[in-house]
Protein backbone atom coordinates (compact mmCIF):
# COMPACT_ATOMS: atom_id res chain seq x y z
CA UNK A 1 0.00 0.00 0.00
CA UNK A 2 1.22 3.47 -0.87
CA UNK A 3 0.53 6.87 0.55
CA UNK A 4 -2.33 7.55 -1.89
CA UNK A 5 -4.37 4.91 0.00
CA UNK A 6 -4.27 7.09 3.10
CA UNK A 7 -7.98 6.77 3.86
CA UNK A 8 -7.72 3.00 3.83
CA UNK A 9 -4.65 3.20 6.07
CA UNK A 10 -6.48 5.42 8.49
CA UNK A 11 -9.31 2.91 8.78
CA UNK A 12 -6.83 0.10 9.34
CA UNK A 13 -4.88 1.98 11.98
CA UNK A 14 -7.98 3.13 13.81
CA UNK A 15 -9.44 -0.39 13.76
CA UNK A 16 -6.27 -2.11 14.92
CA UNK A 17 -5.61 0.26 17.76
CA UNK A 18 -9.22 0.86 18.84
CA UNK A 19 -8.79 4.60 18.91
CA UNK A 20 -11.61 6.99 19.71
CA UNK A 21 -12.60 9.75 17.30
CA UNK A 22 -10.93 12.38 19.46
CA UNK A 23 -7.72 10.35 19.66
CA UNK A 24 -7.41 10.38 15.88
CA UNK A 25 -7.31 14.17 15.78
CA UNK A 26 -3.90 15.68 15.05
CA UNK A 27 -2.42 16.60 18.41
CA UNK A 28 0.95 18.02 17.34
CA UNK A 29 2.54 20.58 15.06
CA UNK A 30 5.38 20.01 12.62
CA UNK A 31 8.28 22.23 11.65
CA UNK A 32 10.75 20.94 9.08
CA UNK A 33 14.14 22.41 9.97
CA UNK A 34 17.11 22.46 7.62
CA UNK A 35 17.90 19.54 5.36
CA UNK A 36 17.59 16.67 7.81
CA UNK A 37 15.55 17.64 10.89
CA UNK A 38 11.86 17.78 11.73
CA UNK A 39 10.57 19.27 14.99
CA UNK A 40 7.36 17.76 16.35
CA UNK A 41 5.80 19.82 19.14
CA UNK A 42 2.93 18.65 21.36
CA UNK A 43 1.46 19.00 24.82
CA UNK A 44 0.25 15.47 25.54
CA UNK A 45 -3.06 14.82 27.25
CA UNK A 46 -3.33 11.14 26.27
CA UNK A 47 -1.14 8.32 27.58
CA UNK A 48 0.36 7.18 24.26
CA UNK A 49 1.54 8.57 20.96
CA UNK A 50 1.12 5.84 18.34
CA UNK A 51 3.97 5.80 15.86
CA UNK A 52 3.67 4.27 12.34
CA UNK A 53 6.72 2.15 11.47
CA UNK A 54 8.07 0.95 8.13
CA UNK A 55 10.56 -1.87 8.53
CA UNK A 56 12.55 -1.01 5.41
CA UNK A 57 12.94 2.69 6.24
CA UNK A 58 16.28 3.98 7.55
CA UNK A 59 16.48 4.71 11.25
CA UNK A 60 15.68 8.25 12.32
CA UNK A 61 17.17 9.55 15.59
CA UNK A 62 14.77 11.18 18.05
CA UNK A 63 15.65 13.49 20.94
CA UNK A 64 12.81 14.21 23.36
CA UNK A 65 13.22 17.73 24.79
CA UNK A 66 11.42 19.50 27.65
CA UNK A 67 12.37 23.03 28.74
CA UNK A 68 15.52 22.84 26.63
CA UNK A 69 16.75 19.64 28.29
CA UNK A 70 17.00 16.26 26.59
CA UNK A 71 14.99 13.73 28.61
CA UNK A 72 15.08 10.73 26.25
CA UNK A 73 16.57 9.59 22.98
CA UNK A 74 15.82 6.66 20.69
CA UNK A 75 15.81 5.56 17.06
CA UNK A 76 12.80 4.55 14.99
CA UNK A 77 12.02 3.64 11.38
CA UNK A 78 9.20 6.13 10.85
CA UNK A 79 6.97 5.17 7.93
CA UNK A 80 7.68 7.06 4.71
CA UNK A 81 5.63 5.12 2.12
CA UNK A 82 4.09 2.12 3.87
CA UNK A 83 2.90 1.36 7.38
CA UNK A 84 3.96 -2.10 8.51
CA UNK A 85 2.81 -1.76 12.13
CA UNK A 86 2.37 0.83 14.88
CA UNK A 87 4.22 1.09 18.20
CA UNK A 88 3.26 3.14 21.27
CA UNK A 89 5.44 5.78 22.90
CA UNK A 90 4.52 6.23 26.55
CA UNK A 91 3.80 9.92 27.23
CA UNK A 92 2.82 9.39 30.87
CA UNK A 93 5.91 11.17 32.30
CA UNK A 94 5.27 14.20 30.08
CA UNK A 95 1.52 14.76 30.40
CA UNK A 96 0.60 18.46 30.42
CA UNK A 97 4.11 19.59 29.47
CA UNK A 98 5.22 20.99 26.13
CA UNK A 99 7.36 18.34 24.49
CA UNK A 100 9.57 18.80 21.42
CA UNK A 101 10.71 15.82 19.40
CA UNK A 102 13.83 16.67 17.41
CA UNK A 103 13.81 14.04 14.65
CA UNK A 104 16.96 13.66 12.54
CA UNK A 105 16.76 11.71 9.31
CA UNK A 106 19.98 10.32 7.78
CA UNK A 107 21.19 11.63 4.44
CA UNK A 108 20.65 8.37 2.59
CA UNK A 109 16.98 8.46 3.61
CA UNK A 110 16.42 11.36 1.22
CA UNK A 111 18.18 9.68 -1.69
CA UNK A 112 15.29 7.20 -1.61
CA UNK A 113 12.48 9.41 -0.30
CA UNK A 114 13.38 13.04 -1.05
CA UNK A 115 10.47 14.95 0.52
CA UNK A 116 9.99 14.20 4.22
CA UNK A 117 6.95 16.49 4.34
CA UNK A 118 5.05 13.78 2.44
CA UNK A 119 6.00 10.91 4.75
CA UNK A 120 2.92 8.86 5.59
CA UNK A 121 3.81 8.78 9.29
CA UNK A 122 2.69 12.39 9.80
CA UNK A 123 -0.87 11.62 8.66
CA UNK A 124 -1.34 8.60 10.92
CA UNK A 125 0.61 9.51 14.05
CA UNK A 126 -2.15 9.79 16.65
CA UNK A 127 -2.62 10.02 20.41
CA UNK A 128 -4.61 7.59 22.53
CA UNK A 129 -5.12 6.55 26.12
CA UNK A 130 -4.93 2.88 25.07
CA UNK A 131 -3.66 0.65 22.32
CA UNK A 132 -4.58 -2.82 21.17
CA UNK A 133 -1.96 -5.43 22.06
CA UNK A 134 -3.93 -8.41 20.75
CA UNK A 135 -2.22 -11.02 18.60
CA UNK A 136 -2.44 -10.40 14.86
CA UNK A 137 0.34 -12.70 13.67
CA UNK A 138 -0.24 -16.14 12.21
CA UNK A 139 3.05 -17.36 13.69
CA UNK A 140 2.60 -15.93 17.19
CA UNK A 141 3.51 -18.79 19.58
CA UNK A 142 0.73 -20.27 21.70
CA UNK A 143 2.83 -21.22 24.73
CA UNK A 144 6.33 -19.89 24.21
CA UNK A 145 7.12 -16.46 25.62
CA UNK A 146 7.22 -13.61 23.09
CA UNK A 147 6.96 -9.82 23.42
CA UNK A 148 3.55 -8.29 22.76
CA UNK A 149 5.15 -6.05 20.18
CA UNK A 150 8.63 -4.99 19.12
CA UNK A 151 11.95 -6.79 19.03
CA UNK A 152 13.31 -9.23 21.63
CA UNK A 153 16.63 -11.04 21.95
CA UNK A 154 18.63 -12.30 24.98
CA UNK A 155 16.81 -13.30 28.18
CA UNK A 156 18.22 -11.24 31.08
CA UNK A 157 18.12 -11.11 34.86
CA UNK A 158 15.77 -14.04 35.33
CA UNK A 159 14.86 -14.79 38.94
CA UNK A 160 12.25 -16.80 40.83
CA UNK A 161 10.20 -15.06 43.54
CA UNK A 162 9.69 -17.96 45.95
CA UNK A 163 7.41 -15.99 48.26
CA UNK A 164 4.82 -15.41 45.53
CA UNK A 165 5.64 -18.32 43.22
CA UNK A 166 6.41 -16.00 40.29
CA UNK A 167 9.03 -16.47 37.57
CA UNK A 168 10.44 -13.15 36.36
CA UNK A 169 11.85 -12.96 32.85
CA UNK A 170 13.62 -9.80 31.69
CA UNK A 171 14.83 -9.58 28.12
CA UNK A 172 16.55 -7.41 25.55
CA UNK A 173 13.75 -5.30 24.09
CA UNK A 174 13.24 -2.65 21.43
CA UNK A 175 9.86 -1.01 22.09
CA UNK A 176 10.11 1.15 18.95
CA UNK A 177 10.32 -1.48 16.24
CA UNK A 178 10.72 -5.13 15.34
CA UNK A 179 14.40 -4.91 14.51
CA UNK A 180 17.33 -4.80 16.93
CA UNK A 181 18.00 -1.43 18.57
CA UNK A 182 17.16 0.82 21.54
CA UNK A 183 18.01 -1.90 24.04
CA UNK A 184 15.83 -1.86 27.18
CA UNK A 185 15.08 -4.60 29.68
CA UNK A 186 11.57 -5.76 28.88
CA UNK A 187 9.76 -7.73 31.57
CA UNK A 188 7.26 -10.60 31.74
CA UNK A 189 6.07 -12.81 34.61
CA UNK A 190 4.60 -16.28 34.92
CA UNK A 191 3.47 -18.71 37.58
CA UNK A 192 3.80 -21.81 35.37
CA UNK A 193 6.44 -20.98 32.69
CA UNK A 194 3.76 -21.39 30.02
CA UNK A 195 1.38 -18.46 30.42
CA UNK A 196 3.10 -15.07 30.51
CA UNK A 197 1.94 -11.62 31.60
CA UNK A 198 3.60 -8.59 30.02
CA UNK A 199 4.86 -6.00 32.49
CA UNK A 200 6.11 -2.43 31.96
CA UNK A 201 9.71 -1.89 30.84
CA UNK A 202 12.00 -2.66 33.77
CA UNK A 203 15.17 -0.70 32.90
CA UNK A 204 15.40 1.97 30.18
CA UNK A 205 18.48 3.57 28.58
CA UNK A 206 20.14 6.39 30.48
CA UNK A 207 23.11 8.73 30.05
CA UNK A 208 25.53 5.75 30.18
CA UNK A 209 23.92 4.10 27.18
CA UNK A 210 21.44 1.45 26.21
CA UNK A 211 20.83 -1.54 28.48
CA UNK A 212 22.54 -4.73 27.33
CA UNK A 213 22.34 -8.20 28.89
CA UNK A 214 22.95 -9.13 32.52
CA UNK A 215 21.56 -10.86 35.60
CA UNK A 216 19.76 -10.37 38.92
CA UNK A 217 20.45 -11.60 42.46
CA UNK A 218 18.46 -11.41 45.69
CA UNK A 219 20.71 -9.58 48.16
CA UNK A 220 19.46 -11.44 51.24
CA UNK A 221 21.93 -9.81 53.66
CA UNK A 222 21.75 -6.33 52.18
CA UNK A 223 25.43 -6.31 51.18
CA UNK A 224 24.89 -3.56 48.59
CA UNK A 225 23.23 -1.21 51.05
CA UNK A 226 19.81 -1.19 49.38
CA UNK A 227 18.18 -3.20 52.16
CA UNK A 228 17.84 -6.89 52.94
CA UNK A 229 16.29 -8.95 50.12
CA UNK A 230 16.61 -6.14 47.60
CA UNK A 231 16.77 -7.43 44.04
CA UNK A 232 19.98 -6.19 42.43
CA UNK A 233 20.34 -6.16 38.65
CA UNK A 234 23.64 -6.07 36.79
CA UNK A 235 23.79 -5.11 33.13
CA UNK A 236 26.09 -3.70 30.50
CA UNK A 237 25.62 -0.02 29.67
CA UNK A 238 26.52 0.42 26.02
CA UNK A 239 27.32 3.59 24.07
CA UNK A 240 30.82 4.28 22.73
CA UNK A 241 32.12 1.69 25.19
CA UNK A 242 30.75 -1.15 27.30
CA UNK A 243 30.79 -0.98 31.10
CA UNK A 244 29.00 -2.76 33.91
CA UNK A 245 26.27 -1.00 35.86
CA UNK A 246 23.70 -1.93 38.46
CA UNK A 247 20.14 -1.11 39.48
CA UNK A 248 18.04 -2.26 42.40
CA UNK A 249 14.41 -3.04 43.15
CA UNK A 250 12.63 -3.05 46.50
CA UNK A 251 9.24 -4.10 45.09
CA UNK A 252 10.10 -7.58 43.86
CA UNK A 253 11.49 -6.62 40.48
CA UNK A 254 8.58 -4.56 39.18
CA UNK A 255 10.49 -1.25 39.16
CA UNK A 256 14.21 -0.48 39.38
CA UNK A 257 16.33 2.43 40.52
CA UNK A 258 19.70 2.87 38.86
CA UNK A 259 22.68 3.07 41.19
CA UNK A 260 24.10 6.61 41.40
CA UNK A 261 27.67 5.28 41.39
CA UNK A 262 27.44 3.61 37.98
CA UNK A 263 29.42 2.23 36.27
CA UNK A 264 30.79 -0.28 38.79
CA UNK A 265 33.30 -1.98 36.44
CA UNK A 266 35.12 -0.71 33.34
CA UNK A 267 37.84 -2.05 31.05
CA UNK A 268 39.53 -1.13 27.78
CA UNK A 269 38.34 -4.37 26.14
CA UNK A 270 35.90 -3.54 23.28
CA UNK A 271 33.54 -6.50 23.90
CA UNK A 272 33.17 -6.39 27.66
CA UNK A 273 29.66 -7.40 28.63
CA UNK A 274 26.85 -9.55 29.99
CA UNK A 275 27.61 -9.86 33.73
CA UNK A 276 26.30 -12.98 35.45
CA UNK A 277 26.51 -12.59 39.25
CA UNK A 278 26.26 -15.56 41.64
CA UNK A 279 26.83 -16.13 45.36
CA UNK A 280 30.22 -17.77 45.90
CA UNK A 281 29.76 -20.07 48.92
CA UNK A 282 33.37 -21.27 48.72
CA UNK A 283 34.69 -17.81 49.57
CA UNK A 284 31.67 -16.11 51.15
CA UNK A 285 31.52 -13.38 48.50
CA UNK A 286 29.87 -12.56 45.20
CA UNK A 287 31.34 -13.68 41.87
CA UNK A 288 30.76 -11.95 38.53
CA UNK A 289 31.26 -13.97 35.36
CA UNK A 290 31.86 -11.67 32.38
CA UNK A 291 32.34 -12.17 28.64
CA UNK A 292 35.40 -10.41 27.20
CA UNK A 293 35.87 -10.99 23.46
CA UNK A 294 36.87 -14.69 23.36
CA UNK A 295 37.41 -15.40 27.02
CA UNK A 296 35.48 -15.42 30.29
CA UNK A 297 36.72 -13.35 33.25
CA UNK A 298 35.88 -13.81 36.91
CA UNK A 299 35.59 -10.98 39.43
CA UNK A 300 34.71 -10.98 43.15
CA UNK A 301 33.05 -8.51 45.52
CA UNK A 302 31.83 -8.25 49.10
CA UNK A 303 29.39 -5.38 48.53
CA UNK A 304 28.29 -5.89 44.88
CA UNK A 305 29.73 -2.46 44.05
CA UNK A 306 33.51 -2.85 44.17
CA UNK A 307 34.82 -5.65 41.96
CA UNK A 308 38.27 -7.27 41.93
CA UNK A 309 39.66 -9.31 39.04
CA UNK A 310 40.28 -12.97 39.96
CA UNK A 311 40.99 -15.08 36.88
CA UNK A 312 40.17 -15.83 33.26
CA UNK A 313 39.28 -18.86 31.15
CA UNK A 314 39.09 -19.69 27.47
CA UNK A 315 42.41 -19.80 25.70
CA UNK A 316 42.70 -23.05 23.77
CA UNK A 317 39.27 -24.36 24.77
CA UNK A 318 36.10 -24.69 22.72
CA UNK A 319 35.08 -22.75 19.65
CA UNK A 320 36.64 -19.36 18.96
CA UNK A 321 35.02 -18.52 15.62
CA UNK A 322 33.10 -15.59 17.08
CA UNK A 323 32.58 -13.33 20.09
CA UNK A 324 31.80 -15.00 23.41
CA UNK A 325 28.67 -13.66 25.09
CA UNK A 326 26.12 -14.22 27.87
CA UNK A 327 28.10 -16.51 30.21
CA UNK A 328 26.65 -18.47 33.14
CA UNK A 329 28.20 -20.62 35.86
CA UNK A 330 26.46 -23.23 38.01
CA UNK A 331 27.04 -26.52 39.80
CA UNK A 332 25.24 -29.68 38.65
CA UNK A 333 24.91 -33.19 40.05
CA UNK A 334 26.25 -36.02 37.88
CA UNK A 335 23.34 -38.44 37.48
CA UNK A 336 23.83 -41.84 39.13
CA UNK A 337 26.76 -40.63 41.25
CA UNK A 338 27.48 -38.55 44.34
CA UNK A 339 29.60 -36.17 42.27
CA UNK A 340 28.97 -32.54 41.44
CA UNK A 341 30.72 -30.66 38.65
CA UNK A 342 30.60 -27.06 37.50
CA UNK A 343 29.30 -26.00 34.10
CA UNK A 344 30.34 -22.79 32.37
CA UNK A 345 27.94 -21.70 29.64
CA UNK A 346 29.37 -19.54 26.89
CA UNK A 347 27.21 -18.34 24.03
CA UNK A 348 29.08 -17.64 20.79
CA UNK A 349 28.30 -15.72 17.61
CA UNK A 350 29.20 -16.78 14.99
CA UNK A 351 30.58 -20.28 15.43
CA UNK A 352 27.53 -22.49 15.99
CA UNK A 353 27.67 -26.05 14.63
CA UNK A 354 25.26 -25.17 11.79
CA UNK A 355 26.25 -21.55 11.27
CA UNK A 356 25.53 -18.40 13.20
CA UNK A 357 24.94 -18.31 16.95
CA UNK A 358 24.75 -21.14 19.49
CA UNK A 359 25.40 -22.07 23.13
CA UNK A 360 28.58 -23.97 23.99
CA UNK A 361 29.54 -25.16 27.45
CA UNK A 362 32.47 -26.47 29.45
CA UNK A 363 32.48 -28.95 32.34
CA UNK A 364 35.00 -28.60 35.14
CA UNK A 365 35.76 -27.53 38.70
CA UNK A 366 35.49 -24.10 40.30
CA UNK A 367 37.46 -23.42 43.47
CA UNK A 368 35.83 -20.06 44.08
CA UNK A 369 38.47 -18.18 42.11
CA UNK A 370 39.41 -20.20 39.03
CA UNK A 371 37.47 -22.43 36.65
CA UNK A 372 39.42 -25.54 35.60
CA UNK A 373 38.02 -27.31 32.55
CA UNK A 374 37.96 -31.13 32.47
CA UNK A 375 37.06 -31.38 28.77
CA UNK A 376 39.50 -32.23 26.01
CA UNK A 377 40.69 -28.95 24.50
CA UNK A 378 39.54 -30.10 21.05
CA UNK A 379 36.06 -30.94 22.29
CA UNK A 380 33.17 -28.64 21.40
CA UNK A 381 30.04 -29.24 23.46
CA UNK A 382 26.72 -27.65 22.51
CA UNK A 383 23.72 -27.24 24.79
CA UNK A 384 21.36 -27.55 21.83
CA UNK A 385 21.92 -28.94 18.34
CA UNK A 386 19.42 -26.81 16.43
CA UNK A 387 19.97 -23.50 14.65
CA UNK A 388 17.70 -21.47 16.94
CA UNK A 389 18.97 -21.65 20.50
CA UNK A 390 21.14 -18.82 21.81
CA UNK A 391 21.91 -16.55 24.78
CA UNK A 392 20.93 -19.31 27.21
CA UNK A 393 21.08 -18.42 30.90
CA UNK A 394 19.59 -19.83 34.10
CA UNK A 395 17.12 -18.50 36.67
CA UNK A 396 18.45 -17.19 39.95
CA UNK A 397 16.82 -18.77 43.02
CA UNK A 398 15.04 -21.55 41.11
CA UNK A 399 13.01 -23.82 43.42
CA UNK A 400 14.31 -27.11 44.85
CA UNK A 401 17.89 -26.21 44.02
CA UNK A 402 17.22 -26.90 40.34
CA UNK A 403 19.05 -25.23 37.46
CA UNK A 404 16.35 -24.01 35.09
CA UNK A 405 17.53 -22.42 31.85
CA UNK A 406 15.96 -20.52 28.98
CA UNK A 407 17.27 -19.47 25.57
CA UNK A 408 16.48 -17.03 22.80
CA UNK A 409 14.87 -18.95 19.94
CA UNK A 410 16.58 -17.36 16.96
CA UNK A 411 19.87 -17.01 15.13
CA UNK A 412 21.80 -13.84 14.34
CA UNK A 413 22.15 -15.00 10.73
CA UNK A 414 18.52 -14.04 10.07
CA UNK A 415 16.93 -12.78 13.30
CA UNK A 416 16.09 -9.36 11.84
CA UNK A 417 14.51 -10.92 8.74
CA UNK A 418 12.03 -13.36 10.28
CA UNK A 419 8.64 -13.09 8.51
CA UNK A 420 6.73 -11.47 11.38
CA UNK A 421 5.94 -7.78 11.84
CA UNK A 422 4.14 -7.05 15.11
CA UNK A 423 6.89 -8.84 17.03
CA UNK A 424 10.15 -10.63 16.36
CA UNK A 425 11.51 -13.51 18.38
CA UNK A 426 10.39 -15.87 21.11
CA UNK A 427 12.03 -17.90 23.86
CA UNK A 428 12.54 -21.62 24.12
CA UNK A 429 10.58 -23.57 26.69
CA UNK A 430 12.22 -23.67 30.11
CA UNK A 431 14.64 -26.57 30.57
CA UNK A 432 15.96 -28.43 33.61
CA UNK A 433 19.69 -29.17 33.46
CA UNK A 434 21.81 -31.90 35.04
CA UNK A 435 24.94 -33.89 34.09
CA UNK A 436 25.43 -37.41 32.77
CA UNK A 437 28.31 -39.50 31.44
CA UNK A 438 28.06 -40.58 27.80
CA UNK A 439 29.21 -43.83 26.21
CA UNK A 440 32.74 -42.45 25.81
CA UNK A 441 33.03 -41.41 29.45
CA UNK A 442 32.52 -37.69 28.71
CA UNK A 443 30.53 -35.40 30.99
CA UNK A 444 27.57 -33.90 29.14
CA UNK A 445 24.72 -31.63 30.14
CA UNK A 446 21.35 -33.40 30.20
CA UNK A 447 18.57 -31.14 28.90
CA UNK A 448 14.93 -31.89 29.72
CA UNK A 449 11.74 -29.84 29.51
CA UNK A 450 11.19 -28.33 32.95
CA UNK A 451 8.63 -30.09 35.11
CA UNK A 452 6.45 -26.97 34.91
CA UNK A 453 6.49 -27.26 31.13
CA UNK A 454 5.64 -30.95 31.25
CA UNK A 455 2.70 -30.11 33.52
CA UNK A 456 1.18 -28.31 30.52
CA UNK A 457 0.66 -31.67 28.80
CA UNK A 458 -3.10 -32.02 28.50
CA UNK A 459 -5.48 -34.63 27.15
CA UNK A 460 -4.45 -37.20 24.58
CA UNK A 461 -5.77 -36.48 21.09
CA UNK A 462 -5.64 -37.99 17.63
CA UNK A 463 -5.13 -34.65 15.90
CA UNK A 464 -1.90 -32.75 15.49
CA UNK A 465 -2.36 -29.00 15.90
CA UNK A 466 -0.22 -25.86 15.84
CA UNK A 467 0.29 -26.28 19.61
CA UNK A 468 0.98 -29.89 20.58
CA UNK A 469 3.27 -32.16 22.58
CA UNK A 470 4.16 -35.45 20.87
CA UNK A 471 5.81 -38.44 22.53
CA UNK A 472 7.41 -41.01 20.23
CA UNK A 473 9.00 -44.39 20.95
CA UNK A 474 11.25 -46.27 18.49
CA UNK A 475 13.19 -49.54 18.77
CA UNK A 476 16.85 -49.26 17.80
CA UNK A 477 16.34 -51.36 14.67
CA UNK A 478 18.60 -51.70 11.64
CA UNK A 479 16.09 -49.68 9.63
CA UNK A 480 15.97 -45.94 10.22
CA UNK A 481 13.07 -44.34 12.03
CA UNK A 482 11.51 -41.32 10.29
CA UNK A 483 9.09 -38.79 11.80
CA UNK A 484 7.38 -36.34 9.45
CA UNK A 485 5.29 -33.31 10.35
CA UNK A 486 3.32 -31.99 7.37
CA UNK A 487 0.34 -29.92 6.26
CA UNK A 488 -2.11 -30.11 3.36
CA UNK A 489 0.13 -27.88 1.22
CA UNK A 490 2.91 -30.48 1.32
CA UNK A 491 5.16 -28.43 3.61
CA UNK A 492 7.02 -30.66 6.03
CA UNK A 493 9.66 -31.14 8.67
CA UNK A 494 11.43 -34.50 8.44
CA UNK A 495 13.26 -36.03 11.41
CA UNK A 496 15.39 -39.15 11.00
CA UNK A 497 17.06 -41.53 13.44
CA UNK A 498 19.96 -43.16 11.61
CA UNK A 499 20.81 -46.07 13.90
CA UNK A 500 23.85 -47.14 11.88
CA UNK A 501 25.46 -43.70 12.01
CA UNK A 502 23.97 -43.03 15.47
CA UNK A 503 22.56 -39.62 14.54
CA UNK A 504 19.29 -37.72 14.75
CA UNK A 505 18.57 -35.18 11.99
CA UNK A 506 15.88 -32.51 11.64
CA UNK A 507 15.40 -31.20 8.10
CA UNK A 508 13.38 -27.98 7.65
CA UNK A 509 14.36 -27.24 4.04
CA UNK A 510 10.75 -27.85 2.92
CA UNK A 511 9.10 -26.59 6.11
CA UNK A 512 7.24 -23.64 4.57
CA UNK A 513 8.45 -20.05 4.21
CA UNK A 514 12.26 -20.15 4.00
CA UNK A 515 13.28 -17.69 1.26
CA UNK A 516 13.63 -14.71 3.62
CA UNK A 517 17.21 -15.87 4.31
CA UNK A 518 19.67 -18.08 2.44
CA UNK A 519 20.85 -19.42 5.81
CA UNK A 520 17.43 -20.54 7.02
CA UNK A 521 16.71 -23.70 4.99
CA UNK A 522 18.89 -26.27 6.73
CA UNK A 523 19.17 -29.69 8.32
CA UNK A 524 20.64 -30.01 11.83
CA UNK A 525 22.26 -33.16 13.22
CA UNK A 526 23.11 -34.45 16.69
CA UNK A 527 25.11 -37.58 17.63
CA UNK A 528 23.30 -40.19 19.73
CA UNK A 529 25.61 -39.97 22.74
CA UNK A 530 24.13 -43.01 24.51
CA UNK A 531 23.26 -46.34 22.88
CA UNK A 532 19.81 -47.68 23.83
CA UNK A 533 17.52 -50.54 22.90
CA UNK A 534 14.61 -48.12 22.64
CA UNK A 535 14.78 -44.43 21.83
CA UNK A 536 12.17 -42.01 23.10
CA UNK A 537 11.60 -38.56 21.69
CA UNK A 538 9.46 -35.66 22.91
CA UNK A 539 8.45 -32.91 20.48
CA UNK A 540 7.11 -29.51 21.49
CA UNK A 541 5.34 -28.05 18.46
CA UNK A 542 4.15 -24.45 18.34
CA UNK A 543 3.02 -22.13 15.55
CA UNK A 544 6.58 -21.43 14.37
CA UNK A 545 8.87 -23.85 16.18
CA UNK A 546 9.77 -27.48 16.77
CA UNK A 547 11.80 -28.46 19.84
CA UNK A 548 13.02 -32.06 20.05
CA UNK A 549 14.23 -33.68 23.29
CA UNK A 550 15.84 -37.05 23.76
CA UNK A 551 13.65 -38.98 26.19
CA UNK A 552 16.49 -39.32 28.71
CA UNK A 553 17.80 -35.77 28.26
CA UNK A 554 20.90 -36.76 26.27
CA UNK A 555 20.40 -33.87 23.80
CA UNK A 556 17.99 -31.19 22.61
CA UNK A 557 17.37 -29.60 19.21
CA UNK A 558 15.49 -26.33 18.57
CA UNK A 559 14.46 -25.04 15.16
CA UNK A 560 12.11 -22.32 13.94
CA UNK A 561 9.67 -23.11 11.13
CA UNK A 562 7.20 -20.90 9.26
CA UNK A 563 4.58 -23.12 7.58
CA UNK A 564 1.95 -21.30 5.52
CA UNK A 565 -0.60 -23.53 7.24
CA UNK A 566 -0.17 -25.34 10.57
CA UNK A 567 1.17 -28.87 10.42
CA UNK A 568 -1.84 -31.15 10.92
CA UNK A 569 -0.34 -34.54 10.04
CA UNK A 570 2.34 -36.68 11.66
CA UNK A 571 3.73 -39.98 10.43
CA UNK A 572 6.20 -42.26 12.20
CA UNK A 573 7.93 -45.16 10.48
CA UNK A 574 9.27 -47.88 12.79
CA UNK A 575 7.77 -46.33 15.89
CA UNK A 576 4.65 -45.23 17.71
CA UNK A 577 3.49 -41.80 18.79
CA UNK A 578 1.03 -40.15 21.14
CA UNK A 579 -0.24 -36.59 20.71
CA UNK A 580 -1.24 -34.37 23.62
CA UNK A 581 -2.97 -31.02 23.77
CA UNK A 582 -1.43 -28.04 25.57
CA UNK A 583 -3.43 -27.03 28.62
Amino acid sequence: MKHYLSKTFLIVVLTIFSLSATAAAKSFSLSHSGEFNTLLTLTPTERYLLLPVEDSAPEASVRVIIDGAQVATFTIRLAADNIDYVVPFDMQPYLGKQVIWDIHFPLYHFKIRPDRRKFVCWDFMVASDSYDRSNREAWRPAYHHSPQYGWMNDPNGMYYDALNGVWHLYYQFNPYGSRWGNMHWGHSTSTDLIHWTAQPVAIAPDALGTIFSGSCVIDKRGDAGFGKNALVAFYTGADQSQKQSMAYSVDGGMTFNTYSGNPVLCDTTPDFRDPKVIWNSKRGCWTMVLACQQEIRFYSSQDLKTWRYDSRFGEGYGNHSGVWECPDLFELKVEGTNQNKWVLLCNINPGGPFGGSATQYFVGDFDGTTFTCLDDKKEQKWLDYGKDHYATVSWHNAPEGRVVALGWMSNWQYANELPTKQFRSQNTIARDLSLYVDDKGEYRVAVRPSKETMAAKGAKTNTLSAASIVEIEMPAAKKNAVITLSNDRGEKVTMTYNFKKRTFTMDRTKSGKTAFSKQFAAATVVPLFKAKDTYRLTLFIDHCSVEAFDGEGAWAMTNLVFPNEPYNHISVTNGTCQIFEIK
